[in-house]
């Protein structure tokens, strides 16, 4: 192996390790049980949504095998694990299906059956918008999932999609737990949104909606004229105020934990952190230029950072679609082509990008990773990147050059990790 390609397989294993820890920091098994409220006089009736909703569930058996526990959770298709005492129903992400709608109703009824002296226990991350759906009247399953597919390609912001989502829900914004009412309610959650907002996370069932008093008809013009109908219908009501209740909720993972996991890895192999925030939000091929000046200057100029450094970023970007068909790819591959594009095979620069979940978008990979020689291996390939950039088909790209990253479901969920490695 010559020099530089050995280069290469260290950067690449020195990111990949980087990416395993901030998976690891945000892993039910090893940080939910330090979070638990204590043990109930009478029952704990656990309820919860999200791609990390089993896991976390299994977590609270494991923690609790002395108390009364039961209840019904719902997580993605293939993210399910064995329990014993709580049901793990599975559903689709990110277009809800019938099998989420009979689970948003099994865990509703089941929030409901709680008495004074129970605690019910809601197990929350994120996809448990998608995964636990229960429309608003007149609202039907298929307009709930017409209006996810439109959100999806809108380019609106996490925050502003889930201030929809929200409005046309029966269990989103607070309503779970009014459900829940008169037992104690206790929220464990997942963190995968900027700013680690309770009322964001799944859309938050189990916390006061913020924008519940807010006119949405500003969302309903940006959405556009395929927004259904009867969803045009809700937006657009004169809001209604909520009853007011203050939550337990409690965080016991989040972006920036796992972004202090992945810096701790870099300096123990004696590389500095920069931790750039844990909320960058934006179109990805946009971020992926704005990230790959500030590796240049890095490089070039030893600021912000000086070699050998790495830069560390988490949040959620966003891939508007437009009117062109897409090819394949989610917003962390998109993210890569561009920066790989922007820094035009600077020597040094390695860089991955992943979904802690395990799957960028609607693909089989977690990411992908990119380094000097990419944009040359595309050309030897017959690739042409902006091609495959500009036609939104990152995945393909990567895929052809053998660089993507396949966690399969982590059973977590942080949002997006990006790091990028300057030798």
């Amino acid at each position: 192996m010559s020099e530089v390609a050995m280069r290469d397989a260290e950067a690449q294993a020195l990111l990949r390790q980087m990416l395993d820890a901030a998976i690891a920091a945000a892993d039910p098994a090893t940080v939910l049980a330090r979070h638990l409220p204590e043990k109930p006089a009478g029952r704990c009736i656990v309820v919860g949504a999200g791609k990390a909703a089993a896991a976390m569930a299994r977590a609270v058996e494991r923690a609790w095998p002395d108390v009364d526990l039961s209840g019904v959770v719902v997580t993605r298709y293939g993210h399910g694990v064995p329990t014993e005492r709580i049901t793990v129903r599975e559903a689709a992400h990110p277009v809800p299906d019938e099998a989420g709608h009979r689970a948003a109703v099994e865990i509703l009824e089941t929030a409901q059956r709680a008495g004074r002296d129970d605690l019910v226990l809601a197990l929350i991350s994120g996809g448990g918008s998608a995964l636990m759906t229960l429309p608003e009247p007149p609202l039907t399953l298929e307009d709930k999932r017409a209006v996810n597919r439109l959100l999806l390609a809108s380019g609106l912001t996490i925050e502003e999609m889930n201030r929809v989502r929200r409005r046309l829900s029966r269990i989103k914004g607070g309503r779970l737990a009014q459900a829940a009412a008169p037992a104690r309610l206790v929220t464990l959650a997942i963190s995968d949104v900027p700013g680690d907002d309770p009322a964001a996370i799944a859309s938050g069932p189990t916390v006061p909606d913020p924008s519940a008093g807010e006119n949405l008809s500003p969302l309903v013009a940006r959405l556009g004229p395929n927004l259904p109908l009867a969803a045009r219908e809700i937006l657009l009501r004169p809001p209604v105020a909520q009853p007011a209740f203050t939550p337990d909720c409690r965080m016991i993972a989040t972006p920036q934990m796992s972004l202090e996991a992945a810096a701790d890895v870099a300096r123990a192999a004696g590389i500095t952190p920069l931790l750039l925030g844990d909320a960058l939000e934006g179109e990805a091929a946009q971020l992926g230029i704005v990230l790959a000046g500030i590796a240049r200057a890095g490089a070039l100029h030893g600021t912000p950072v000086k070699a050998p450094a790495v830069l560390l970023s988490g949040g959620e970007a966003t891939v508007t679609i437009g009117d062109r068909t897409p090819g394949r790819g989610g917003r962390n591959t998109e993210f890569l082509l561009s920066l790989a594009l922007a820094l035009n095979g600077h020597p040094g620069i390695h860089a991955l990008a992943a979904d802690t979940d395990g799957i960028d978008g609607t693909e089989d990979a977690a990411g992908a990773m990119i380094g000097p020689d990419t944009l040359a291996a595309a050309g030897k390939a017959g690739l042409s990147p902006r091609d495959h950039l500009d036609g939104h088909d990152s995945y393909s790209l990567f895929d052809r050059l053998g660089t993507l990253i396949r966690t399969g479901p982590t059973l977590t969920n942080v949002n997006d990790f990006r790091a990028i490695l300057l030798g």
